[in-house]
């Protein structure tokens, strides 16, 4: 086997674990605001820690990556996440679960920006744009997570156990895959971040990524409660509409490249905004099982191409190391997981669920005027991809 071909093969593995841990934990989301009485309001405010932790994390996580390197910081990052995820199933309590959610959002933003850094090494030794299919084995992982979830949810295995199988597959992929990961980081001619160092388009692919990110909160914290209150799915579907969130993520991932090459980075996220705006409202107005599901696929779709798309042209464009660049733009996009737990949980207590995702709709249509000509004029010419 080619050693790129190896090399590929490794970092897809941790980006699958990585899915694969987060998609664990999103899919017992409702069982465990059951186990701790949460209301939706409180659960919100709890959700607010994982964000909060990765905000903590992120002014040093790209200058860890940048002076150790991606493998080193990666490989740690890769064995604490299950471990902080077997916490997580473990709280017996809100302030232990916070405790335990803010770890999990600091170790995952290290996990992030190293996989995404060896990510864009990897893109430079295939000469190409291969970004998105890195995070479509995310997606997958989280539409397996999601699966498994169900399963788990219909056989009665509690969380913990539950949390502890996939600790247990963590640990031996990562023994195996830290063997091909790349010893050397693609480098830029600046190794530190200062303010004046920032192009402005960067930061406007960091508000893109900030709509982004607050729609992929959405879904991956209040899919399966909006299916609990909302679509008043049995117990064995509550998971459904974020398997099919996963499911199209997934799919929408492993073509991105090819139509992002096809049709221009502005055109895609364009498209993408309309799909997010148009599947979130029919979840909103037909809150049926049938149509909730169809527009949570459409969700999907819309939402797989902002982020791979943004942290590619963030870590191939910018006159800074990738892992800087991508550590701007995911501080950004962060700020969108940070407001959008409490922002939902809040507009529910006010009025209701519904409100809520209606209000989402109108974050993910902000995506396509932000990425057209109009409003950022200096964004297209950065965002071509030859």
């Amino acid at each position: 086997m080619h050693v790129n071909l190896k090399r590929r093969i490794a970092v897809n593995s941790l980006f699958f674990l990585s899915g694969l841990c987060f998609s664990s934990w999103a899919s017992r989301i409702p069982d465990i605001k059951v186990k701790l009485g949460l209301s939706e309001g409180e659960l919100g405010a709890l959700l607010l820690s994982k964000p909060v932790g990765s905000l903590v994390a992120m002014p040093v996580a790209g200058w860890l990556v940048t002076k150790f390197g991606s493998r080193s910081i990666g490989i740690l990052a890769a064995f604490v996440y299950p471990v902080v995820l077997l916490a997580m199933g473990w709280a017996s309590s809100f302030w232990a679960l916070a405790l335990a959610l803010a770890a999990f959002g600091m170790c995952g933003n290290m996990y992030n920006i190293s996989v995404n850094t060896q990510a864009i090494g990897i893109e430079q030794l295939y000469g190409k744009t291969i970004m998105a299919s890195f995070h479509g084995v995310w997606s997958l992982a989280g539409f397996t997570g999601g699966m498994l979830g169900a399963l788990m949810i219909g056989l009665d295995i509690k969380p913990e156990l539950h949390f502890l199988m996939v600790a247990m597959l963590a640990f031996g992929v990562v023994l195996i895959a830290s063997r091909f990961m790349l010893t050397q980081d693609a480098r830029k001619n600046s190794g530190s971040m200062t303010f004046r160092d920032v192009d402005p388009w960067l930061l406007r692919i960091g508000l893109i990524a900030f709509c982004g990110m607050l729609c992929e909160g959405c879904m991956f914290d209040w899919s399966g409660v909006y299916f609990q209150k909302v679509v008043k799915a049995d117990s064995g579907l509550v998971a459904a509409g974020y398997i099919a969130f996963m499911s199209t993520m997934a799919l929408g991932r492993f073509v991105s490249d090819r139509l992002t090459d096809r049709m221009g980075a502005v055109k895609t996220y364009q498209v993408s905004s309309i799909l997010i705006c148009a599947g979130l409202l029919i979840a909103v107005i037909l809150p049926n099982l049938v149509t909730a599901i169809a527009g949570f696929l459409l969700v999907g779709f819309g939402t797989s191409s902002v982020i791979p798309l943004s942290y590619s042209r963030a870590g191939r464009g910018s006159n800074l190391s990738p892992g800087i660049a991508i550590a701007i733009v995911a501080s950004i996009g962060y700020f969108g997981f940070l407001i959008g737990p409490p922002f939902i949980g809040f507009i529910a207590e006010t009025f209701n669920l519904r409100v809520s995702f209606a209000c989402i709709a109108l974050v993910g249509a902000t995506i396509g005027l932000l990425a057209t000509k109009s409003f950022t004029p200096q964004l297209q010419p950065q965002l071509q991809v030859k």
